[in-house]
């Protein structure tokens, strides 16, 4: 999975683990907020009619503007759709309202705030209620000449302030801030997705150019781009200032190891051909003894394993060192039946049965027909010698999806076992094909097909099993 959409996946969860949370939170953080809300405006309220009460004539104005009430108490109401207010004067403790009484301390104003069902004119309903308890202003009787039940007497007395809030239009503002609150987070939530994505997007992309432009196709170190990424972040200059001095490392080494196949092998050959032209004349003494001609017959067959080591590394470094020419078009089914052809011999002996079926044909454009030719004999060499007696070999053709083609060379011999697969292709690598009965192992003929292959801008690739034989995978990209 890409690094953006790991970022992008982190930055979505994140989000919705906050809405989550939030979900389970707002709720009684807004129920709070609303009720303080609701107290806040009950003092409020309260603030303003004790400013009124504040004066003899305002709290008599302020009774009559209320509901009538009990005109024996002398408690008045306001009921409103949703809001109640009662007021309602308390005779003095133990004695009432006496005229001509000495003046009692008054006692201090209480005030507290409860929910309790109130029934006032319709059915009980929940209030939300703010209860303020004082002594009565100081004013004088003549004051309370308009407040029932305190006519001409002196203010000895307390009232009662009720003001109350239905807990419907609380849960209402609670129902109101919670859904907003809910919609705000989830709007902030997936805006802050979308903007991290871009973020994440724009930040990493030194990282995505670097691998598309710089690492993507690479085959050798010579196709790297040298060229500096344009980003300044500390951390994609340093990868891209590593990467490229790592590449001019390798660069360097294979150049090296080029010119040190291309040179030992251009100096091995002139020996090894003089060494074989002596051994022939040596062969040709007729008073040359049985014994030593057998030992130079052995001799001659090592030297000619060792020649074509030797042309095998030339030919490799040749091909690295791109000294073939590509300007022929080859069919691969004209190439696979003329391979087919050479190598009859050798399947004969053997008995393996051979299918070619390359429907349709694909034509290799800006090609070298001979070392086409050599990546197909090699593989065909090697289905035919790691496989069964009378076993079969099959070379399919497909164009893939793509657009590109596929050349499969199967066969169904011992297979390859899975821990030898990465080593297949590695040179001067030899080890057990798989199965008992199995030939030696492999040569140079793989190192050769692969770099063949690469020469022409394809890849070869092997699928195999222990048991099930082995299939290598020639693919062109058109």
């Amino acid at each position: 999975m890409r690094l953006e959409t790991k970022l992008g996946l982190f930055n979505g969860l994140s989000k919705l683990l906050l809405v989550m949370l939030g979900a389970l939170l707002i709720p009684p953080v807004v129920q709070r907020v609303a009720v303080a809300h609701t107290d806040e405006r009950l003092q409020a309220q309260k603030q303003l009619l004790l400013r009124r009460i504040g004066h003899g004539q305002g709290l008599a104005r302020l009774q009559a503007a209320l509901a009538p009430g009990r005109a024996d108490t002398g408690a008045g109401s306001l009921l409103l759709r949703d809001e109640f207010v009662t007021l309602t004067v308390l005779p003095a403790a133990g004695s009432g309202l006496i005229a001509g009484s000495p003046t009692v301390p008054p006692a201090p104003a209480i005030e507290r705030v409860f929910e309790e069902p109130r029934t006032l004119g319709r059915p009980a309903e929940d209030f939300r209620i703010l209860r303020y308890e004082a002594p009565l202003p100081d004013i004088g009787a003549a004051g309370f000449s308009g407040v029932s039940g305190i006519s001409g007497v002196r203010a000895a007395g307390r009232y009662r302030l009720e003001i109350g809030s239905s807990l419907a239009t609380i849960e209402l503002l609670t129902a109101t801030l919670r859904r907003l609150a809910l919609w705000v987070l989830v709007a902030g939530a997936g805006l802050t997705v979308f903007t991290d994505a871009a973020f994440a997007r724009h930040l990493l992309r030194p990282l995505r150019e670097l691998i598309s432009r710089k690492l993507r196709g690479i085959r050798l170190p010579g196709e790297f781009s040298f060229e500096r990424l344009d980003t300044n972040t500390t951390d994609f200059r340093q990868l891209d200032d590593s990467l490229s001095a790592l590449m001019r490392q390798l660069q360097a080494s294979f150049e090296k190891e080029r010119d040190f196949m291309s040179n030992v092998s251009h100096e091995l050959l002139t020996p090894t051909s003089i060494l074989q032209s002596r051994f022939e004349n040596m062969l040709q003494d007729p008073t040359l003894p049985e014994t030593h001609a057998a030992q130079i017959v052995e001799s001659q067959r090592n030297l000619y394993r060792l020649r074509n080591t030797v042309r095998t590394l030339l030919l490799i470094a040749n091909i690295e060192n791109e000294q073939y020419l590509r300007h022929e078009s080859v069919s691969l089914s004209v190439t696979a039946h003329e391979v087919a052809e050479e190598l009859d011999d050798r399947r004969q002996q053997r008995g393996i049965r051979l299918d070619i079926d390359l429907e349709p044909d694909y034509t290799v454009p800006r090609a070298n027909a001979t070392l086409l030719h050599t990546l197909l004999r090699n593989l065909l060499a090697n289905a035919i010698k790691y496989n069964h007696a009378d076993g079969h070999v099959r070379i399919l053709g497909r164009p893939t999806p793509t657009g590109g083609y596929e050349l499969r060379v199967e066969d169904d011999g011992p297979g390859i076992a899975p821990e030898n697969l990465p080593l297949l292709f590695d040179r001067f690598r030899r080890f057990t094909a798989g199965g008992s009965a199995a030939p030696e192992g492999y040569g140079l003929g793989l190192p050769i097909a692969q770099t063949i292959a690469q020469f022409h801008g394809a890849t070869l690739r092997v699928e195999s099993a222990v048991g099930r034989g082995a299939a290598f995978v020639v693919a062109f990209i058109s």
